[in-house]
């Protein structure tokens, strides 16, 4: 086992950083993601939420993006390895792009849990 090294931590941040930027300039659903986080992020700041809800919303964002990720990574190694049409890297991909869904769906209904009766009651208000 190597020694601890700052530079190889240092390193190991940039090259991860590196890997979400070629995901976020080359997946249009991580843009969705990213504009979705957003909004979900100024809903929430301007809402009086707990701060169990704010896990709650942290933790359906951060597990949509990491779904989004891997799917991203098994997409690029899978044509990577096989460039040509495969029916078996197919359904793996698809099995993947199905996962993001799965969480996808899931972090929208903790989103509506959590956001919906506040921001009617401050829609029914704001009238």
């Amino acid at each position: 086992m190597s020694r601890f090294s700052l530079g190889a931590r240092i390193r190991s941040f940039t090259y991860a950083l590196r890997g979400l930027g070629f995901m976020l300039r080359t997946q249009h659903n991580a843009w969705i993601h990213l504009a979705m986080s957003v909004a979900v992020i100024g809903t929430a700041s301007a809402l009086d939420l707990s701060s169990s809800d704010w896990c709650w919303l942290i933790l359906a964002m951060v597990g949509v993006w990491a779904a989004e990720a891997f799917n991203t990574s098994i997409e690029e190694l899978a044509d990577a390895l096989h460039p040509e049409p495969n029916k078996r890297i197919a359904h793996a991909k698809d099995v993947a792009a199905g996962a993001v869904l799965i969480l996808a769906i899931g972090a929208s209904a903790i989103g509506l849990i959590i956001l919906g009766p506040p921001l009617l009651n401050f829609l029914r208000a704001s009238l």
